[in-house]
């Protein structure tokens, strides 16, 4: 399901580089939306991800307690916020214009970037960190984006829990960056791909009890097996009555359980799956809204078409439109 859900959002490499700092130093960054659509036009949404390889620093949103970031720590900004990281915990910019800011990615998504970006006062507390944007789809559902917190950090993987497959695919990153080989931007921002799934992967294996949302209902015995007859099927004629049936349990119970940890009842959830669903066939082809509108469970195109503006404010054919 976790595959399905990633690949229908459609995530797209947008940006992947090096940074070498050395203190004092200091980035904070804007809003996504000042910077999207310089990285990815066509994109919906921008994820922010960063990996410290080596040394240690501070990071944080700007309105909350900064976090101290070691080697092999993740940090992920999942729904655009403004961000910071830095040496030093109390360090802080003005504020760097807008300008400036879509001037440095603008050079960085040139052919000319650098590949190492060095920044700092070139003191003794150096730091060096893997940056990564990531385009996805936001509309109408992302329940992989919805389920993650304002701000994700995750510790480095022990040696007891296993191989650490972020940092073995970081090191094949950061070569590819280095020896600048053709084709190695192609590969780099497929990199990017991957190494989003896996901080998505890794945020599941660190759910803790009590937790909520997607990712948790996944974990979850009763929910997983109803998520996975909803994914499994989406066109077909469920009922709250068929899908407990199937899953071995009651409609009030699982009704009950999806809703606490998805946080919408399972029929609300399967209507916006195949509105995902169909957003991404009117996007990428050339079907008919009557065909789209089987395809994903429904009888009439009328019925579908009213969903579908119900949920995303737009038309099935203005969607495709603007998508094209």
């Amino acid at each position: 399901m976790l595959s399905d859900v990633l690949r229908t959002v459609r995530l797209t490499g947008a940006l992947f580089f090096p940074l070498e700092a050395s203190s004092p130093w200091v980035d904070e960054i804007p809003p996504v939306s000042v910077f999207a659509s310089l990285l990815l036009p066509r994109a919906q949404h921008v994820v922010s991800y960063h990996v410290v390889r080596r040394g240690a620093c501070w990071a944080g949103l700007l309105d909350e307690p900064p976090l101290y970031l070691e080697t092999g720590d993740i940090l992920v900004v999942p729904h655009g916020d403004s961000y910071f990281m830095s040496s030093a915990s109390d360090l802080r910019s003005s504020g760097a214009p807008a300008d400036t800011v879509l001037t440095f990615f603008r050079q960085m998504t040139m052919a000319s970037a650098p590949r190492v970006v060095i920044e700092g006062g070139g003191g003794p507390e150096r730091v060096d960190i893997v940056c990564g944007f990531l385009g996805c789809d936001v509309q109408p559902f992302n329940p992989v984006l919805e389920s993650l917190p304002r701000l994700v950090h995750l510790r480095r993987r022990s040696a007891e829990a296993g191989p650490d497959r972020l940092a073995q695919l970081i090191e094949f990153a950061l070569v590819e960056s280095r020896q600048g080989e053709p084709g190695a931007k192609c590969v780099l921002l497929h990199l990017s791909e991957i190494l989003f799934v896996e901080v998505v992967r890794t945020c599941l294996e660190a759910l803790t009890a009590g937790r909520t949302g997607w990712l948790a209902g996944l974990r979850d015995p009763l929910v997983g097996r109803a998520l996975a007859r909803l994914h499994d099927r989406p066109s077909a004629s469920w009922t709250l009555e068929r899908l407990a049936k199937e899953v071995g349990t009651s409609r009030s119970a699982l009704a009950d359980r999806f809703t606490h940890f998805v946080g919408q009842p399972p029929m609300r959830y399967l209507t916006q799956w195949r509105l995902q669903l169909a957003a991404g066939m009117l996007s990428d082809g050339a079907a008919k809204v009557s065909s789209v509108a089987q395809d994903v469970g429904y009888e009439s195109e009328a019925a579908f078409s009213r969903a579908f503006k119900k949920l995303v404010g737009t038309s099935p054919s203005a969607w495709r439109r603007r998508s094209q």
